[in-house]
């Protein structure tokens, strides 16, 4: 059988599109009225995160402007940093750029650093315990586990605001205010975190855990080779809740943090709104807030698939 050359091989033409219809369009229509509260939504989501990103490049000149621009004009760089700024002999009220604000103190990478620790040891550390308690609690069948299991539930009906006073006075009788033991410690016994992950590992087949015992494998092997490998969706959900809520605390580290070195961002940033207030000082006070939330929506932004994924699976049952 002969086979055309390439070259002469007529090309293949897509039918031509065809207009919308009358009734077509007015269905589109109506599913974007049918939509538009929640369009609405979206734009009061995203408004203040618009205003905080054209306040940083306005200059404080446009910050005092009545009425306000929603572009700016005349933007600039200056509220991250000045370059014509000097130290010796300027009064620290005057500091243009975020980073020169910081400086005063101890600066903005120390205060970075304290949040990145803080967060990344709080997050592995709340998901090694909580993922070994949901494995006993989903997978063992022990004396009493559905009461241990309510009382874990019903420890989520409590308002953290009622523990703060209690965890207060444990840190202080330890010696651990203003340290990293404070910030991290009363942080890795996370409730709801152990109840997702029960939730999810009832939905995974027993025969893989008793294939795994009767082949020889021990507790800890199996919590290793087979369940940590099957909650990865559910870890990296619940990384996301950890990540945002640690990163963002402001309340609990307020309360237990007496020197700037050992404040975290949220910190830092209130009371450098505190020292530095007023119209001329918000751009960087607003530079301040933009570099303390990219961290949070880059890391949403790649862990997002796996957050859809772990809710997913965690409502099926095996």
């Amino acid at each position: 059988m002969a086979v055309a050359p390439m070259d002469t091989v007529a090309p293949v033409r897509r039918p031509p599109r065809r207009a919308e219809t009358g009734a077509g369009r007015r269905s589109r229509i109506n599913g974007h009225l049918l939509r538009l509260p929640f369009y609405l939504l979206a734009l009061t989501m995203v408004a203040p995160f618009y205003w905080l990103l054209i306040t940083v490049f306005k200059p404080p000149s446009e910050l005092a402007r009545t009425p306000p621009s929603f572009v700016p004009r005349s933007p600039t760089f200056a509220n991250f940093y000045d370059p014509g700024w000097t130290a010796q002999g300027v009064n620290p009220g005057h500091l243009q750029g975020i980073f020169q604000r910081f400086q005063v103190d101890f600066g903005f990478w120390r205060f970075l650093f304290n949040s990145l620790l803080i967060t990344t040891t709080i997050t592995a550390g709340s998901l090694l315990i909580c993922s070994l308690a949901a494995y006993v609690i989903a997978k063992h069948d022990i004396r009493g586990r559905r009461v241990i299991f309510l009382m874990i539930i019903a420890s989520m009906m409590v308002p953290w605001q009622t523990t703060l006073i209690p965890n207060y006075v444990i840190m202080r009788n330890l010696g651990w205010l203003d340290s990293y033991a404070a910030y991290i410690v009363p942080a890795l016994a996370k409730a709801f975190v152990l109840f997702f992950l029960v939730q999810f590992l009832q939905s995974l087949p027993n025969e893989l855990i008793q294939a795994a015992r009767v082949d020889g494998a021990g507790e800890w092997r199996i919590w290793w080779r087979i369940v940590l490998p099957l909650l990865r969706p559910a870890l990296a959900a619940m990384s996301i809740f950890i990540v945002l809520a640690e990163w963002n605390n402001f309340l609990w580290p307020l309360i237990i943090v007496q020197s700037d070195e050992m404040a975290n961002l949220p910190v830092a940033l209130a009371r450098l709104n505190s020292y530095f207030a007023g119209p001329d000082h918000q751009g960087a006070i607003m530079a301040g807030g933009l570099l303390a939330s990219v961290p949070t929506i880059v890391f949403f932004l790649v862990f997002q698939r796996y957050f859809t994924r772990g809710i997913a699976l965690s409502g099926l049952k095996g």
